[in-house]
């Protein structure tokens, strides 16, 4: 299994270091974290996407965009 950067937004809004992953929703899958005790976390992803093979791709390759906000 390949070892992914952790997520931006869950370390800056909530200072944990959790991995990448792919996640979904009923929008589509997105680049996100999930926490172990929690469940999903943080959407890190702008984009979703169609399906889990495409967002794998994205994650993989780094063809994404980071959804960021200010605090």
């Amino acid at each position: 299994m390949e070892t992914h950067p952790i997520g931006r937004l869950a370390k800056k809004c909530f200072n944990v270091d959790l991995p990448l992953q792919v996640c979904d929703s009923e929008l589509g899958y997105y680049i996100g974290t999930v926490h172990p005790a929690d469940g999903p976390y943080s959407r890190e992803s702008n984009e979703y996407f169609p399906s889990r093979e495409a967002a794998e791709q994205a994650l993989d390759t780094g063809q994404w965009s980071q959804l960021d906000f200010d605090l």
